[in-house]
């Protein structure tokens, strides 16, 4: 079966058979039991186990399947639904994680005749996001070099995830859509008050990419509330703040039993120029 996916080492269209992936220069890459592939040359490892550890892909997948973040993946999923054309779109989610967005969007574009492929350094969150998606290829790869032919892509969702402008406008095809998902200024205000005591906003930006028509800014916002401790460090440990917060900022977390937070995204919504519209 012709695969979404491209030969990392030569560039050239995999088959997927049951086992493996074979490109026709004879490089081969094992399917893992779980369903995914590792498409990272070892020279483009920049650690033994790069991207996000198991206890932040445990943290956030404890978090994500409360449902907190469920007005996000609705807004991308009705976001995408507005944007694929006919049977046979692919969507690609660039730094899909443990696969929660992912898993929402392949439920929407296999019920309308597309394929969905996500690809994220981590080992352990590509293996949870394969478990999620069956149907979906899933490979551990960098965003910045994506396993995908040129214009292969109609859709690309990047959410929380590292931006790689030049490399997005490279599989995206013209006329295809970027989504590019980042925090509202006041993002988890409540989370930053009790962490730090001078909390700063998060700066508000409207970018244009090289290759790319920014069409819109779509704000997402809800409010919820944590109401054990233990859903309130799953959270923390999903963040940034987690390698960055002082001892004693985090020991007055410990103490937390309830947290009411509002969650603020920014869905910023762009269209792939012509080639001959750089």
């Amino acid at each position: 079966m012709e695969s979404t996916f491209c030969c990392p080492n030569c560039g050239a269209a995999l088959e997927r058979t049951q086992t493996q992936y074979l490109c026709p220069r004879g490089h081969s890459f094992d399917l893992a039991r779980e369903g995914y592939v590792h498409l990272l040359p070892a020279n483009r490892k920049h650690a033994k186990e790069p991207g996000d550890d198991r206890e932040m892909v445990r943290a956030r997948t404890q978090f994500l399947d409360g449902g907190w973040y469920a007005p996000l993946r609705q807004a991308l999923c009705d976001l995408t639904a507005e944007r694929i054309r006919g049977r046979g779109a692919l969507l690609l989610d660039a730094g899909c994680g443990e696969g929660y967005y992912t898993s929402a969007l392949n439920e929407l574009l296999s019920a309308a005749g597309g394929r969905v492929c996500g690809v994220d350094l981590s080992k352990a969150a590509v293996r949870k996001a394969a478990r999620r998606c069956p149907g979906a290829e899933i490979a551990v790869a960098s965003v910045y070099h994506l396993p995908l032919a040129d214009a292969a892509a109609d859709v690309l969702v990047n959410c929380f995830s590292p931006l790689a402008a030049q490399e997005f406008a490279r599989v995206v095809r013209p006329g295809g859509s970027f989504l590019y998902v980042v925090p509202g200024p006041r993002h988890l205000w409540e989370l930053k008050q009790l962490l730090y005591e001078h909390p700063y906003e998060n700066e508000e930006k409207q970018e244009e990419y090289p290759g790319f028509a920014l069409d819109a800014v779509v704000p997402v916002e809800t409010g919820f509330t944590l109401t054990d401790n233990e859903q309130i460090r799953a959270l923390f440990h999903m963040t940034p703040y987690t390698w960055k917060t002082p001892k004693d900022a985090k020991q007055r977390l410990d103490a937390v039993q309830r947290l009411s937070l509002t969650a603020q995204f920014r869905i910023h919504v762009f269209t792939r120029r012509p080639e001959n519209e750089k």
